[in-house]
């Protein structure tokens, strides 16, 4: 029995003998800096002998099976908390197939999707307000006030919904609005056979609730995202958003040959319930309250983030009323409110009075042209992608924030006024509408420019500068889209107010890289 004995202690080959005291231990890899295998140190713990010893582990808890069990769980989280240590494996850049199936990009895909619906039931007014205006005798100016009314409402919920969402955080801001512009949109139906002020009523709450959509997104995409993958990310949502007029444009008339001129309101109001219900329950705010994340993906999150963002714990019970003399005593925020005023009004001059602009130079009916209602909004949401993909390229590259966000801005200005000067001087139908498709891809550039550079400047007053800069775009939409019409009767050319346009992109551009930046700014005082 004895020599079996010793036969078997012989067989073990980093043990010189069962019984010894002081076994000569493997040498890891990760222990080789502090373990000097001619003067072995010994382990603080069990488990880290068990650790480290790596198949001999077995060997110490031969006598007692149990202590073996419940020190394996010991180690798991020893180890794992070895490996999370910045200094010893830094995280690494995830790959493309990473990123597109993390947990941030799901909520990046949810916000894209209620842009979407955002901008569907916006538009989904100027489909039917033909059939409308028919059955209801209204004249073309009444016509417009009803479409308008949507911005009566739009025009004082950026500034609210922007201090909502600082001090309550993205995620309940955005699912209220969104609830409250679905009820709206389902309701139409009704307010329109009720009486005249109840839809302009209706309307206008659509566009109140509508009002804190962007400042919601820019919230939660700077909760999410890391500097070096906020331009995507706000490309992916605003993608989302472009895709809703194609959405809306195109489904509107089928579903009114299905289910009647109010067809459209129904189930673009019964999609928005749905969405509500899945973002309450399938989404955080912040991605460490997420039971779904990996703890790869949060360690990489808060590990590219130089500071961690506010979590909303508590509602803030101070400074409730944000600093707006300090605000607006910056430049930074000029350039951004400048930015945002001239971005509104080239799109909704573009969305309003192409139609009418095609019809009266070419003789074009729009109606019949397919390259309007999606072309144009599909290229700007591929082009969103693709700009911010490039912009988060040349950050990580070691391109400064500042001069990123100024490229971006350049050519997301620039570029439509080239095009419009173009458009304006265009012979044919074709070549306008290739002009026009181009503009709108160049445009989307200025997303991953001023959209991106609100987070940057000052993080806590994301959202109440979001809603102070939206309701500068609103009031420039609004003096855009009637301007036009005074233009067009004062001089008798729509192509001059093209050009006019033109020169107000440059100019706005101009502005935009004399006095932005990208770096963090001082509100604490204001400039003498």
């Amino acid at each position: 029995m004895s020599s079996a004995v010793s036969l078997h202690a012989k067989s073990l080959p980093p043990f010189q003998n069962h019984r010894s005291t002081k076994p000569q231990l493997p040498k890891p890899q990760y222990y080789r800096r502090s373990f000097n295998s001619q003067n072995p140190k010994p382990f603080s713990s069990v488990s880290s002998f068990s650790a480290s010893c790596g198949r001999h582990k077995i060997f110490q808890f031969r006598n007692d099976p149990l202590a073996f069990f419940s020190t394996q769980a010991r180690v798991s989280s020893d180890d794992a908390q070895f490996s999370s240590l910045p200094e010893e494996k830094p995280v690494e850049q995830p790959n493309f197939a990473e990123f597109i199936t993390s947990e941030r990009v799901k909520v990046v895909s949810m916000l894209a999707l209620a842009l979407a619906l955002c901008n569907a039931d916006r538009v989904v007014m100027s489909v039917a307000i033909v059939p409308l205006s028919l059955s209801n005798g209204w004249s073309r100016s009444f016509s417009g006030i009803v479409q308008s009314s949507f911005l009566w409402g739009y025009l004082v919920s950026p500034i609210a919904g922007g201090v909502l969402v600082d001090n309550y955080g993205g995620k309940v801001v955005m699912g209220w609005g969104v609830a409250l512009w679905s009820l709206a949109t389902f309701l139409t139906p009704w307010a329109a056979e009720t009486s005249l002020w109840t839809l302009l009523a209706m309307r206008a709450l659509l566009g109140a609730a509508e009002g804190v959509a962007l400042p919601s997104m820019n919230n939660m995409v700077a909760r999410w995202f890391p500097q070096t993958e906020r331009s995507r990310a706000v490309g992916m949502a605003m993608a989302g958003f472009q895709l809703g007029c194609a959405i809306g444009l195109t489904l509107s008339p089928i579903l009114m040959s299905q289910g009647g001129v109010f067809g459209p309101f129904v189930i673009f109001g019964l999609s928005g319930f749905l969405w509500v219900l899945v973002w309450l329950s399938a989404t955080s705010s912040t991605p460490d309250r997420s039971p779904q994340i990996s703890k790869y993906e949060l360690e990489y999150i808060l590990n590219k983030r130089k500071k961690p963002f506010p979590v909303e714990a508590k509602p803030k019970k101070a400074n409730v009323i944000p600093p707006f003399r300090r605000l607006l005593s910056k430049l930074p925020t000029w350039s951004l409110i400048v930015a945002n005023a001239m971005h509104s009004w080239g799109f909704f001059i573009v969305l309003s009075w192409m139609p009418i602009y095609f019809n009266m130079v070419y003789h074009v009916d729009l109606r019949h042209a397919a390259w309007f209602s999606a072309v144009p909004w599909v290229v700007m949401a591929v082009m969103n992608y693709v700009a911010g993909l490039w912009s988060d390229m040349m950050i990580r590259s070691g391109t400064s924030v500042t001069l990123t966000r100024k490229i971006m801005q350049s050519i997301g200005f620039v570029g439509p006024g080239i095009c419009l000067i173009g458009l304006a001087t265009a012979k044919s139908p074709s070549i306008a509408s290739a002009w026009l498709t181009l503009a709108f891809g160049m445009k989307s550039f200025s997303h991953s420019g001023f959209l991106v550079n609100l987070q940057e400047i000052a993080p806590q007053y994301s959202g109440v500068l979001h809603g102070m800069s939206n309701t500068a775009g609103t009031l420039a939409a609004i003096l855009g889209t009637v301007g036009a019409g005074f233009f067009v009767e004062l001089f008798g050319s729509f192509r001059g107010f093209l050009l006019f346009t033109s020169i107000l992109y440059f100019l706005a551009a101009l502005f935009y890289n004399l006095f932005a930046t990208g770096e963090r700014v001082n509100f604490d005082e204001c400039v003498a």
